[in-house]
């Protein structure tokens, strides 16, 4: 990890007069909210003055220009030390697919990199040999992952029933790897090739870094409603656990009664949690995680449950959560078993939601290149640009062909509509009393 010194924010429309008071504005907006988040449930959450740090970024008008935080507060400039800016975070993704997916996952992948983050892709054992090695071959070949060395992908594959525990199986085992490979980083986001990103990772980075490490945002209620009847009391069997081939689910006639030693949870698949909580489900030193595992391996769509389960019941974590899994997804009225696939009619409603993630996508929609186009700044086949990239330019160049430092951040447009959403689920009103309950 990079010193304090070493952190730089490089943007053409930073001035140097507003480096000492941004500096100052983001170290007290994070001790703010780092106490706000280590206190008690009954503690009265202060809000997070993200304005302290950057409510103002540059509103230049080109839309292919980064945009750099403005500090505004006059009453912090007296003071006498100069703190540097906050190193940015390392994130962990695991990008999984199914049978026919392959190039999406790539796709997906290249809209994700970063250098100082780390990748797990994973194709599921029911794709063809043919599909897996074209993902191993292009992981093995690209020039700068196999520069850099952190992508990495689950040669020995695991079968994936999506409404079965195989996918939570599938989660875990990524995370092992994970923090076998080196544990260097922050929070673990997991994802599926039909996601996309709504934002470049120098925005995500930019506004993570001013997040206490511990948070974990995961969607999550323990009002189950229809699920405790139709999920938790049947009794179902996942092939995928033991089977070559892939099979879907099947439920045993006996029904069981809702657990007592705990309380049951749900909400999204799909969440980004902290390195601390990662390594608590995979150690899991009081065995809570094991044993509500063992609950979820006969449970339906157990990837809606077991993680918020764990988290909600372990004291320690309980009091990280914020209830967002960071992604637009747009439902049919009244909704279905699946959100809809997106198109360029849901271009204006993903903006507007703020969500740095967004699904499902289908297979090379046309939505996706405007999102490369005008949200990512990326080109066809090319991995997504940042402050890391500082190759030739000229003649069509691709300067993320050449690595540089990773620490330095070239937050853009989409770092706004972050810091937005971010303001909104840190709030006063929606953090604290929207924890587990």
């Amino acid at each position: 990890m990079k010193s304090l010194s070493s952190f730089h924010l490089r943007s053409p429309g930073l001035d140097r007069k507003w480096i000492l008071p941004l500096a100052i504005g983001s170290t007290f907006s994070l001790l703010l909210l780092f106490l706000a988040t280590l206190s008690s449930p009954e503690t009265p959450f202060v809000l997070l003055p993200f304005s302290l740090f950057s409510s103002l970024l540059s509103s230049s008008p080109a839309s292919s220009s980064f945009y750099a935080p403005t500090f505004v507060e006059s009453k912090l400039r007296s003071s006498s030390s100069s703190p540097s800016l906050p190193v940015p975070p390392r994130l962990a993704y695991l990008i999984s697919g199914s049978s026919g997916d392959g190039g999406l996952l790539i796709r997906t992948l290249e809209a994700l990199y970063h250098p100082s983050n780390r990748y797990v892709v994973h194709l599921e054992a029911a794709a063809s040999l043919k599909e897996r090695n074209h993902l191993r071959n292009f992981v093995a070949d690209h020039p700068i992952f196999s520069q850099v060395g952190n992508v990495k992908m689950i040669t020995k594959a695991n079968l994936v029933t999506y409404r079965g525990p195989t996918m939570v199986a599938n989660t875990l085992h990524a995370a092992a790897i994970l923090l076998r490979e080196g544990g260097d980083w922050d929070w673990f986001i997991n994802l599926s090739a039909s996601d996309y990103p709504l934002v470049t990772q120098d925005d995500l980075l930019h506004t993570f870094s001013y997040l206490p490490r511990n948070l974990n945002f995961i969607d999550h209620t323990s009002d189950i409603g229809w699920k405790e009847f139709q999920r938790a009391k049947p009794i179902i069997i996942d092939p995928g656990l033991y089977m070559s081939q892939k099979q879907d689910v099947f439920w045993l006639p006996q029904r069981r009664s809702v657990p007592t030693a705990f309380k049951l949870f749900t909400g999204s698949a799909w969440m980004v949690l902290s390195h601390s909580f990662i390594d608590y489900c995979i150690w899991g030193w009081d065995n809570l995680p094991r044993t509500i595992l063992m609950y979820y391996a006969n449970f339906l769509s157990s990837p809606e449950g077991y993680f918020h389960t764990v988290i909600c019941n372990a004291k320690e974590f309980s009091n990280t959560t914020v209830n967002n899994d960071l992604h637009f997804i747009a439902w049919d009225n009244p909704p279905r078993q699946h959100p809809h696939y997106l198109t360029s009619r849901d271009m204006k409603a993903m903006i507007d939601s703020n969500a740095p993630f967004a699904r499902k996508f289908q297979r090379d929609d046309s939505v996706l290149d405007r999102v490369d186009a005008e949200l990512l700044f990326r080109g066809p086949g090319r991995l997504i640009p940042g402050g890391w990239c500082v190759g030739r330019t000229d003649n069509g160049s691709d300067p993320c062909l050449v690595v540089g430092d990773g620490s330095v951040l070239r937050p853009g447009p989409g770092a706004i509509r972050l810091q937005k959403l971010m303001e909104r689920l840190l709030s006063e009103g929606n953090f604290r009393p929207r924890q587990c309950k």
